[in-house]
């Protein structure tokens, strides 16, 4: 039988990071092109130690259905937690527990977009995210990036061009893909655009615990006055991916709404990635856990970066990251970007995520490419970035 697809999803396709991982199912392939925890940094005794005890002590709630807003103890240490970091107003704001950051996006976009509204993007942004936005044909619009975060002037151009903008998606802290972070001042100019232009932020902070360099900076639901913008959070990074928990901040009426969306999505995020999440901030040292992690993506950061600089091409640039899992590398303008990362996992086994995979339209050029530090092991690290290096040599020097 021949399938006719929904208007919705006929125009998505497979991302280019899932094709591109099929060439790491070869044992030989150096793979910087996922976007995982490193596996030192799963806290593997503490999770056998606490599902014990969940399934010792409360196994029917452990394997109940729960509710949809989410676990009730982890959503007040949540808040609590988020209140003390100046994100969460309990006056005039709600959290809701998801499974993971991406369904908040997800929810965001079905609870305030119609087909054909406006939602501007970072250029280039998150993969997952942006198929999320347009699989509910919104009219995607990117505005590109410099040093600070999204350019000011170029929101202000596509705001005033699209006036039924209903969201800006941000991307602050170590920017999926650009490991850039959004600064102080920038921050607030984007902010004070949306106010101008009375449109909502989606701010994911999937990577602030990260932060392994620098100095922190305040959140943009830290500097929100009006309830304009809605919080993504996850524990994807910090504690297992795979238990897909998530949360949402964002004005009363918008979580209100959003907890409808989810009862006909999953009805809610699972019990035993709550569970799990809500005991392991009670009973293990959660600040000294970051504190661990934070040291080990410094390290790994600091020695892909410090093999770039002695392997690469000088016409090769590469951003340096203050913390999260990723840098973006520039080949020089010009450059067959695909090309050179098809030749990278072809032919030297060598797997990087092409930047047009992140891009808001097919037709956008870019000629940077993503690469992970997080999940290769140290030796790994020293050979691909080596062997990379050569490439970068062989084709631009």
């Amino acid at each position: 039988m021949n399938y006719s697809f929904s208007e919705k999803v006929s125009h998505l396709q497979a991302s280019a990071i899932r094709e591109i991982l099929k060439f790491t199912a070869d044992p030989s392939v150096i793979s910087f092109a996922a976007g995982n925890p490193a596996p030192e940094a799963f806290p593997v005794a503490d999770v056998q130690r606490i599902a014990q005890e969940m399934f010792a002590e409360e196994p029917i709630n452990v394997l109940q259905y729960g509710i949809t807003e989410g676990y009730t103890p982890l959503r007040d240490t949540m808040k609590a937690r988020m209140q003390a970091a100046g994100n969460f107003k309990p006056e005039t704001e709600d959290l809701i527990m998801t499974s993971g950051a991406q369904q908040v996006m997800e929810l965001a976009c079905k609870s305030l977009c119609d087909p054909g509204d406006t939602l501007i993007a970072e250029a280039p942004s998150f993969i997952g995210s942006l198929n999320a936005f347009k699989s509910y044909n919104v009219n995607l619009v990117g505005v590109p990036l410099d040093d600070e975060g999204m350019d000011p002037e170029k929101l202000e151009e596509a705001l005033k061009a699209n006036p039924n903008t209903k969201l800006i998606y941000l991307i602050p802290n170590f920017q999926n893909p650009t490991g850039k972070t959004t600064t102080l001042r920038r921050r607030k100019e984007l902010y004070a655009l949306a106010q101008k232009y009375n449109t909502t932020i989606l701010e994911d902070n999937p990577y602030g615990d990260l932060r392994f360099a620098g100095e922190d900076v305040p959140s943009i639901k830290s500097l929100d006055t009006d309830g304009r913008v809605i919080y993504a959070g996850s524990f994807s990074k910090v504690l297992s991916p795979g238990i897909r928990v998530g949360f949402a901040i964002a004005q009363k009426d918008v979580i209100s709404k959003m907890v409808v969306c989810k009862q006909v999505s999953d009805v809610h995020t699972n019990n035993f990635g709550q569970m799990l999440a809500y005991r392991f901030m009670q009973s293990v040292d959660f600040d000294a856990h970051l504190a661990g992690l934070r040291a080990i993506y410094k390290q790994k950061a600091e020695r892909m970066m410090n093999g770039m600089e002695a392997h690469f091409s000088k016409k090769v640039s590469f951003t340096r990251p203050e913390g999260g899992l990723f840098l973006w590398c520039t080949l020089p303008e010009g450059s067959d970007m695909m090309g050179f990362c098809t030749r990278a996992v072809a032919e030297n086994k060598i797997a990087v995520v092409p930047g047009s995979a992140f891009m808001i339209s097919e037709q956008d050029v870019t000629y940077s490419f993503r690469m992970n530090y997080s999940t290769p092991t140290d030796a790994a690290i020293d050979k691909g970035v080596e062997i990379l290096g050569r490439l970068t040599k062989e084709m631009f020097d």
